[in-house]
Order: C-alpha cells, then sequence, then structure tokens
C-alpha cells in the first residue's frame, strides 16, 4: 500500500511538471495580430492587441515597446513613455534598450524636454554607438537644450545678473558716498584755510583794513609810494651832485 501511493504521488509530480512546461511554452498568438495591424497603420487596434499580449505576458519587452510605438502614432507620446519604461525594464539585450532609449528620447524631444532628451539618446548610443540616426538625434537636442535652458537654470541666471546689479550699484552708492563726504571735507578744510588766512574773510575775499581798505591794496598803495619817493629821493641827489663846485686842477 505504502508503495502504491508512492507510485501515485510520483506520476501526479510528473504530471505538473508537464503542464508546467507546456504553459512556458505556449505562443503569444496576440502579438503577431497586434504587429499585423500596426504595420496597417490600425494603431488603436495595434494598441489593444499590444495591452493584450503584455498582460499574457508581462516579463517581455517586445510588447510594451510595440505598444509605446502604437500609442506613439495616435500623438500621445507622454503616454508612450510610460510603455517605453517597461519595456525599458524587461529588456534582455543591447539592442532592445537602445531602441527604447531612442524612442524615449523622440517622446521627450515632443515635450521639449531637453535635458531628458539629451539624456535618452546618450543612453540609446551607449547601447549601440553605430546608430547615426540616434547620434544626430543627440547632437539636436543639447543645440535644443543650449537655445533654450531650464527654466530653473534661466532663474538662477537672472537672479545671478541682478544680485551682481545690486551689487555693483551698492558700490556705485558707496564710491558716490565717499566722493561726496571728500567733497564736503575739502570744502570744509578750504573754508577752514580761508578763516586762518589773515588775508581773507570768511567768504573768501581779501579782508578790509579799519580804514576801509584791504591790506593788499594798501600794500600795492605802500609800494607805489615808495616807488615814487625814490625817485623823488634819486632826482635831488642827482641835483645835489649837480650844483657842487667842481675842482680846478692842482694848486700851485
Amino acid at each position: 500500500m505504502k508503495r502504491f501511493k508512492t507510485i501515485i504521488l510520483t506520476f501526479f509530480m510528473f504530471a505538473s511538471l508537464a503542464t508546467a512546461g507546456l504553459y512556458a511554452q505556449e505562443k503569444d498568438r496576440v502579438l503577431p495580430k497586434a504587429n499585423k495591424e500596426y504595420a496597417e497603420s490600425n494603431f488603436a487596434d495595434a494598441e489593444a492587441d499590444y495591452r493584450i499580449s503584455d498582460s499574457k505576458f508581462p516579463n517581455k519587452a517586445t510588447a510594451p515597446y510595440n505598444l509605446g510605438n502604437s500609442i506613439y502614432k495616435q500623438k500621445q507620446s507622454s503616454e508612450a513613455k510610460f510603455a517605453y519604461a517597461k519595456a525599458l525594464k524587461n529588456s534582455k539585450t543591447r539592442e532592445e534598450k537602445h531602441r527604447a532609449f531612442h524612442n524615449l528620447g523622440n517622446v521627450f524631444m515632443n515635450e521639449k524636454d531637453y535635458t531628458q532628451a539629451v539624456e535618452a539618446y546618450k543612453n540609446a548610443l551607449r547601447n549601440d554607438p553605430t546608430d547615426e540616426q540616434t547620434r544626430y538625434n543627440y547632437a539636436l537636442a543639447k543645440k535644443m537644450l543650449k537655445d533654450n535652458p531650464p527654466k530653473d537654470d534661466k532663474k538662477k541666471d537672472d537672479k545671478k545678473d541682478k544680485d551682481k546689479d545690486k551689487k555693483q550699484d551698492k558700490k556705485d552708492g558707496e564710491k558716490d558716498k565717499k566722493d561726496q563726504d571728500k567733497d564736503k571735507k575739502d570744502d570744509k578744510g578750504d573754508q577752514d584755510k580761508k578763516k586762518n588766512d589773515p588775508k581773507q574773510d570768511d567768504k573768501g575775499e581779501p579782508k578790509p583794513t579799519p580804514g576801509g581798505i584791504s591790506k593788499e591794496r594798501l600794500e600795492n598803495l605802500l609800494n607805489a609810494v615808495n616807488k615814487e619817493e625814490k625817485k623823488v629821493q634819486d632826482k635831488v641827489n642827482a641835483q645835489k651832485v649837480k650844483g657842487k663846485p667842481v675842482k680846478t686842477e692842482k694848486d700851485w
């Protein structure tokens, strides 16, 4: 009896393994149909069948990749990127990864997300450096990114420029204030100098003498009088010399 039970259990074990093998070898009969619909541009029908194929074989990359293509063809690129992301997750070969990254780059280009597009094309080239179309798209994405920097970066640049302008304005203001202070100091120094100058009054004019004549003018008058007096004195001296008796020759 014990031996009979062992035979029965062994039979069921082999039967289970055989059934599992049949499920593993099950063919995806929906995928070829979806591919045909896609080739005929019936993208909505192809999308439906690709979804069925993906649900039956959730660990494969072909159905989600083609699903992304069918959605992309219906001008729903933002939705297509989720299918491409799943295709990337399930990809086993470099070729599968290259195609998924390339099409992700196309999605990001449509969304004008040039930063993500550059990264996607870069990853596509890492998996297939020989694809010239990917290389062209990569170069185009880099140019678009350069011409259209992300808004956050632009705001940062604008903020930097504003901060720089504020700093420069502050420096200019401080310089102007220093110049003004210096001018005031110079003016004050000139005023103090004028006050200390015995020849000038507070307004910078020559100080008048008690008689109403400025000291400078008085000195000029004195010099002129001295000159005239000298002329008179010289004339008097000359007359004295002219009136003096002249000596004759030696006395004998």
